[in-house]
């Protein structure tokens, strides 16, 4: 696929699938235009929607955020709603290259990205998009998007690991933070779940949410947990990724910042649902949960920066990786705004405003050579071979 850099030695079937009927590099024609176009593109819409929401909790106010902010929210939701189209397209009419994506364990992660792009636009729409189709649409459209990207997440969370260990070939030393992609799709859920809590009737409805989405948050922390040891062991003992996939580094701070998002969101919501000792318990943990957690993800954050460093030194180029900067960031900023509400610290309001900052550069960089590298036809492109 060549908007993803594959690491080598990763299957039996090489870097791609025959690439009969793509046109070249600037002329795709519009049957061929969608081949190559795996699902690391819903990463595009992931972290264009983490802008939005992600501004929604900062201590900014007026009408210029609110705008921007619902400005943003629209383009990530046409975005969404262009590649689900274009990947309809693509599974009817290049179903081996669709099927060759699943088999591939560097490309099947990334479905993990469909679930948090549906949860990420939806929390969006619920958060921003109220404001510009009301307060009923909005709750309709997010328990919609909530209620299937939570189902696709928990499916790609077994499925994905289930075909790791039955069907891929993977070889010592071929972790990758990748990985941890279709993982982190629960903790999400977990994370927007409890904005829907309000608009469900009071008793056992809330309660089932609540407790549901702290479900969601240990399924994916304890998965989290046994596959980001592999991830550090491969850096430890192989050495750096390869240079296209080094923002990929990032991901890890993905499970770090949603998590505390998502305890802090829970806490928040847990007054008038649960009683009074379970609500008190529940904000406790989540400072004393988030509070490490932020340090932990702000010294990956260090360690990832230099590794991207480095990188760029040694002639990293653009590439569909570079959206792997986006969405983590986003998260370790609604992280950071959620211990900012528990705890009643400024420090963590200047953390999450100081992150947002880096988020929005990044976002903006990964947004413009996108759309460049789409207008010059290069990201559609069929796969360079991989050199062993």
């Amino acid at each position: 696929m060549a908007t993803l850099a594959h690491a080598p030695s990763r299957t039996a079937t090489g870097s791609g699938a025959p690439d009969s009927g793509t046109a070249g590099p600037g002329a795709p024609d519009s049957a061929a235009s969608v081949r190559h176009l795996g699902p690391n593109w819903y990463a595009a819409v992931m972290g264009t929607a983490i802008v939005a929401n992600a501004g929604a909790v900062l201590p900014f106010t007026g009408t210029a955020p609110r705008v921007a902010y619902q400005a943003v929210w629209a383009l990530s939701a046409l975005m969404l709603l262009t590649l689900l189209a274009a990947r309809v397209v693509h599974w009817a009419r290049h179903g081996d290259q669709a099927r060759h994506h699943l088999a591939d364990p560097a490309t099947a992660p990334f479905y993990g990205c469909l679930a948090m792009a549906l949860l990420a636009v939806g929390g969006g729409t619920l958060a921003v998009g109220r404001g510009v189709i009301g307060e009923g649409a909005a709750v309709a459209a997010d328990a919609v998007l909530w209620s299937l990207g939570t189902l696709v997440a928990v499916v790609v969370a077994a499925a994905i690991p289930y075909l790791m260990v039955t069907r891929h070939r993977v070889e010592p030393g071929s972790a990758s933070p990748v990985w941890l992609l279709p993982l982190v799709a629960p903790m999400v859920a977990a994370a927007q779940g409890p904005a829907l809590v309000p608009y469900l009737p009071a008793g056992q409805a809330q309660q089932t949410l609540l407790f549901a989405c702290y479900a969601l948050f240990g399924m994916s922390l304890l998965a989290t947990l046994a596959f980001l040891p592999l991830v550090v062991s491969r850096l430890i003992h192989h050495g750096p990724l390869p240079l296209a996939l080094t923002p990929t580094l990032f991901l890890v701070l993905g499970p770090l910042g949603q998590s505390t998002t998502a305890v802090s969101n829970l806490a928040h919501l847990a007054p008038g649902v649960v009683s009074a000792p379970l609500a008190h318990a529940m904000s406790a943990f989540a400072v004393l949960y988030g509070v490490p957690v932020m340090g932990f993800a702000l010294l990956w954050l260090a360690l990832a920066t230099a590794m991207v460093v480095r990188a760029f030194r040694r002639g990293m180029g653009f590439g569909m990786t570079w959206w792997g900067f986006t969405f983590p960031l986003g998260t370790c900023v609604t992280g950071a705004a959620g211990l900012a509400r528990q705890t009643g610290l400024a420090a963590f309001d200047g953390l999450a405003v100081a992150l947002y900052a880096l988020l929005v550069t990044a976002v903006a960089v990964a947004l413009t050579r996108t759309a460049l590298g789409l207008a010059r036809g290069q990201l559609l492109a069929p796969p360079r071979p991989v050199t062993p």
